[in-house]
This record gives structure tokens, C-alpha cells and sequence, in this order.
């Protein structure tokens, strides 16, 4: 029996984190070939070039799509979707897979998506069926979803939400999260050796900050990332603060700026492009709390225990942990909202997005999909049909 050709398109260090054991068990299975493109920030030395972590992990790059990253604007975003679009469709008319699996919801990956429909490459996703408010990544998860064949929900209430879509309940899947996956599987580290790892000391009291454009908010969210600057210099004390890279979305410049220059004038602060994923679990292990709007504050930090600062409306709509302290995006809220995730307990450890098992579950979903012709002939279900 010819195996499955399976086609995982990744954009950056946070799909790469989500989808890393994801292909090692595409890989591992007998029946099931794994097929690999890069594209977006892994191939950019300014957002850490972390084309070279997916080599030293040792998957085999099938085929490379760089997209001239060089302007943050939304007309060289869109310039930067073109280039995927054109970009994923040669690769899939190289490598002829039978299925393209992707995660989440930035633009390369809708693009990737979109060169599938016209390809009539059935494509399964991962993490459909979320609520973003703050951000376009709303409509592109969306819009992923009607490109899909096949859905692998993070929890039950976002598979619902599929399904409401029109999608037929077959195809939809409750998986939970994949990044969940290495803190059951990959061995983080200690103290001591994520002091070597990092190649400098913790201090005494630690906070891990990762903020993104706000898409929908004004400047990409410049003034939001001014007003967490200025509740960390209020709050922060003597604290480390350890501070990990801006998406490549519109408006990054800005904030990676404003967050350069505030380092630049505070003792104990170190930026890093990427911290990869080991580091940055580790880190956020150890940490007092996690401090942003990323969705590894959701997501991550309350199935380790650590304390949430959520910043504006970025992560609006995703289920929260009771770890979790939201905040406006204003520097009085934020520096209350530190406050209170400083003064809290370690949390029990959340599993609100799985049990840390998801891998497996997608790769047996995907040994068990049906032909190809099956998967592109979707029906609309009517609601209450």
C-alpha cells in the first residue's frame, strides 16, 4: 500500500512549536509520509532564522519559500501573501501530496490554503473554530476553515463552532492542543542548565513578556506595547525580564522598536529573536509570570502553573484559565493586573486544552481519512439539520 503523502506547511516559530510532535508521528507511522515546507520567518535572520532549529531537529525541508519579509506595511503583507501563494502552489505541482496539514491562522497559512482549493488538495487544520477578537486572525481562521476538509479542534466549544459553520460532523475532530505534547514528551530544563542554555543567569524573580501586533487596533497596537512599558517600569522592580520576539505581522516594526529601545535603558532585560522551543517552555516554567497577548499565555503557561497577564483584546474569546488575569490595554490596568499575577499562587496546572496526547490523536485521524474524493466533496449542513 502507497503511504499517505502528508504535506505540513509551517510559517514561524510558534506553528513549528505547535506541529513539532505532530511530524515526528506523521513520520514515525508505516503508512504515512511526511512532507515539509518552510516558509515566513523561519528564513528570516532578523526574526532568528529558525529554518536552522527545524535542521538540527533533523526533518528533512522539501521545499523553501522565502517571502521577502522586509515590509511590515499591509501592502507588503499582502505583497508577502503573493509570494507564498505563487510559492506553496509550485510546491505542492513538485511534490503531489495527498493531503496539506496546517495550524492556526496567519496569512501564509490561509495562502497556503487557498493555493490547496485550486490545486484540489484536500487540507486538514488544526485549531479551527477559535475566537480571537483583537486581531484579523479572526477572519483567517475562519476562512481556513471553509478551505478545510478536515478539522482538528483544540477543545469542544471551537469544534461546535465548526460545525456551525456548515461543516458536516464527520470531518470534525475534538484533538486538543499539540503544543501541550512537549510538556508531556520533551524533557525541559532545570534550573541550572536553562541558566547554561541561555547563556546567562536567572534572576531572583523572572518575567517572560511576548507581545504581537494587535491587528485590529490602531498602529498594529504601538500605544498598547507603550503602555505595558510603562506598567513593567512601575511594577517590575529589580525583576529580570526576559523578552522574546515580535510576529512578522503589520505594525511589528514599531513595537520590536519600542521594546529595543526600553531594554536598552534597563538592567537585568534580554531580548531574543527566539528562544525556541525548549527554552521558551522552560523559561516559562521557572517564571513568576507570563506577561502579553500571546496565546502561549493561555494556552501553555496555565498547564505549567505560571500566573497570565493577557493584554487587550488579542486573545479575547479563548477559553482562560483562572490563571489568567486579563487587562485592559492601558498602563494603570496592566500594572494592577501584574500585581495581582505576582501576589497569586502557582496554579495546579490547566488542562483546559488537552491532556498532552494530541499528536497521537492526529495521526490516527489522518491514517484513517477517506480517499481523496470523499474528503473535497463537502456538503453545507444547513443549522439543525
Amino acid at each position: 500500500m502507497t503511504a499517505r503523502r502528508i504535506c505540513v506547511v509551517t510559517g514561524g516559530r510558534a506553528d513549528y512549536g505547535l506541529l513539532y510532535w505532530v511530524m515526528r508521528d506523521i513520520a514515525a507511522a508505516p503508512d504515512l509520509e511526511l512532507q515539509l515546507v518552510v516558509t515566513g520567518s523561519h528564513l528570516e535572520p532578523r526574526f532568528g532564522e529558525t529554518v536552522k532549529v527545524i535542521e538540527a531537529d533533523g526533518f528533512p525541508i522539501d521545499a523553501r519559500i522565502p517571502l521577502g519579509l522586509t515590509d511590515d506595511s499591509p501592502t507588503g503583507v499582502a505583497r508577502s501573501m503573493a509570494a507564498a501563494l505563487a510559492g506553496v502552489g509550485g510546491a505542492i505541482e513538485r511534490l503531489r501530496p495527498d493531503l496539506l496539514l496546517v495550524l492556526g491562522d496567519r496569512y501564509e497559512i490561509l495562502t497556503a490554503a487557498s493555493a490547496s482549493l485550486i490545486h484540489t488538495l484536500p487540507v486538514a487544520h488544526i485549531a479551527g473554530g477559535d475566537i480571537t477578537r483583537g486581531a484579523i486572525d479572526d477572519a483567517a481562521r475562519h476562512a481556513l476553515t471553509k478551505l478545510s476538509h478536515v478539522h482538528l479542534a483544540t477543545h469542544e466549544a471551537a469544534a461546535q463552532r465548526v460545525r456551525q459553520m456548515g461543516e458536516e460532523a464527520w470531518r470534525v475532530h475534538v484533538v486538543g492542543n499539540p503544543g501541550l505534547d512537549h510538556l508531556r514528551r520533551t524533557p525541559l530544563f532545570d534550573r541550572a542548565a536553562l541558566e547554561t542554555a541561555l547563556g546567562r543567569p536567572l534572576g531572583e524573580r523572572n518575567l517572560l513578556v511576548t507581545f504581537h501586533p494587535a491587528t485590529l487596533a490602531a498602529e498594529g497596537g504601538a500605544a498598547q506595547v507603550q503602555a505595558l512599558l510603562k506598567a513593567l517600569d512601575e511594577t517590575a522592580g529589580d525583576a529580570t525580564i526576559w523578552i522574546t520576539g515580535v510576529n512578522a505581522d503589520a505594525g511589528r516594526e514599531a513595537i520590536a522598536a519600542a521594546m529595543r529601545s526600553w531594554a536598552a535603558r534597563r538592567p537585568n532585560t534580554h531580548l531574543s529573536d527566539s528562544l525556541g522551543q525548549t527554552r521558551y517552555l522552560s523559561l516559562m516554567r521557572i517564571a513568576d509570570a507570563v506577561i502579553g497577548n500571546s496565546s502561549s499565555g493561555i494556552y501553555e503557561a496555565p498547564a505549567l502553573g505560571t500566573p497570565t497577564v493577557d493584554i487587550g483584546d488579542r486573545q479575547a474569546g479563548r477559553p482562560a484559565a483562572a490563571s489568567v488575569v486579563h487587562a485592559d490595554a492601558e498602563a494603570g490596568a496592566i500594572a494592577a493586573a501584574i500585581r495581582t499575577a505576582l501576589a497569586s499562587p502557582r496554579g495546579a496546572g490547566d488542562t483546559s486544552y488537552g491532556d498532552g496526547r494530541s499528536s497521537g490523536r492526529i495521526v490516527e485521524i489522518l491514517r484513517g481519512l477517506p480517499d481523496r474524493r470523499t474528503l473535497l466533496a463537502k456538503r453545507f449542513m444547513e443549522v439543525g439539520a
